[in-house]
């Protein structure tokens, strides 16, 4: 089985879906000839051709425009966002078009078939329009699916799973991970479920729940946390939207306990939603406050960055708070 990092893979899977069906199409700003800002379409135009894999203009509301378009009319669009801090132009398309066109027209027309991929997150030291994490907008919009992959092997499955849905899909992809993170990844054809979490790790004290590249902060504080005898269970959401609130219910019945984190400010983030959900369903069985360790809610700084993001240290101080409540 081959290595790949996380860019490896997501071209790998691109590059399967359009062999395999000529009507996906990759499209956004310099993905063509140059492979994009990251690489990730590399090779796809020598491969499949301008037609199908092409470069547009800088304007965010004009690709999703085009892609709503192309998909309602039987295409298969897989639509780059250079950045998705500057996925806010595409907005209105988004949850105003994308989300509501099945709806809409009682499905006589929709859009399903469309795949928004866009590079989210800090760690590269990109400043604020370079590193936000603007999923919690997108989870407001029923009519969408909002997916994160955290590893190379969960990247590849997760996208081909997205370009083939039925319903339009935001691909968040952590672009701290693209080189960063590598591992083993089957040349075949494969797909993982939308909208179900995987425990990554299994224990009795205390429910880690992350998505993206915040996974591989909770495990470093798991590391620190087990070397004093608290034993943790680690949930990857891996789709926001919808969420899987059955697997982290039941977790939380066994442990009692719940740590929420993500890159996002704090106020209006995906934790809040998480918080509220299992706070109804698991009230009696909770033996501690469920905790958030966010983002500040501040714009996103560049100079502050380690002091911005929620690092291993401030989710492993969340643990002992909460297992010494």
């Amino acid at each position: 089985m081959p290595t790949m990092n996380l860019l490896q893979a997501i071209n790998h899977a691109l590059d399967i879906a359009m062999a395999e069906d000529e009507k996906v199409l990759c499209f956004g700003e310099d993905v063509g000839g140059f492979g994009g800002v990251f690489r990730a379409t590399s090779h796809l135009q020598e491969r499949y051709g301008r037609a199908r894999c092409f470069n547009t203009p800088l304007v965010e509301q004009g690709i999703v425009g085009f892609a709503n378009g192309l998909a309602a009319q039987g295409s298969v669009p897989v639509a780059e966002i250079q950045f998705a801090d500057y996925i806010f132009p595409a907005f209105d398309q988004i949850v105003n078009e994308t989300a509501k066109f099945r709806y809409r027209s009682g499905d006589l027309f929709n859009v399903g078939g469309l795949t928004i991929r866009a590079p989210y997150g800090g760690g590269i030291s990109g400043g604020h329009y370079h590193s936000q994490s603007p999923e919690a907008y997108f989870t407001h919009t029923p009519g969408l699916k909002i997916v994160v992959p955290r590893n190379p092997y969960e990247a590849k499955g997760l996208l081909l799973a997205s370009i083939r849905d039925p319903d339009p899909v935001i691909f968040f992809e952590p672009k701290r991970l693209y080189r960063a993170s590598t591992g083993e990844v089957p040349e075949e054809d494969y797909q993982l479920p939308l909208g179900e979490a995987e425990i990554t790790k299994e224990g009795s004290d205390v429910t880690l729940v992350g998505w993206g590249a915040q996974i591989e902060i909770i495990d470093r504080a798991v590391e620190l946390a087990e070397k004093e005898g608290i034993s943790c269970e680690v949930i990857d959401l891996r789709t926001l939207l919808p969420w899987d609130a059955d697997t982290v219910a039941e977790s939380l019945l066994k442990t009692g306990r719940l740590v929420v984190t993500h890159e996002a400010p704090q106020t209006g983030g995906f934790a809040g939603e998480i918080a509220a959900t299992l706070q109804e369903r698991c009230f009696l069985y909770l033996e501690s406050p469920i905790l958030r360790v966010t983002g500040l809610d501040t714009p996103f700084p560049l100079t502050l960055e380690k002091e911005y993001l929620p690092d291993h240290l401030k989710v492993f101080e969340a643990i002992r708070e909460s297992v010494n409540y």
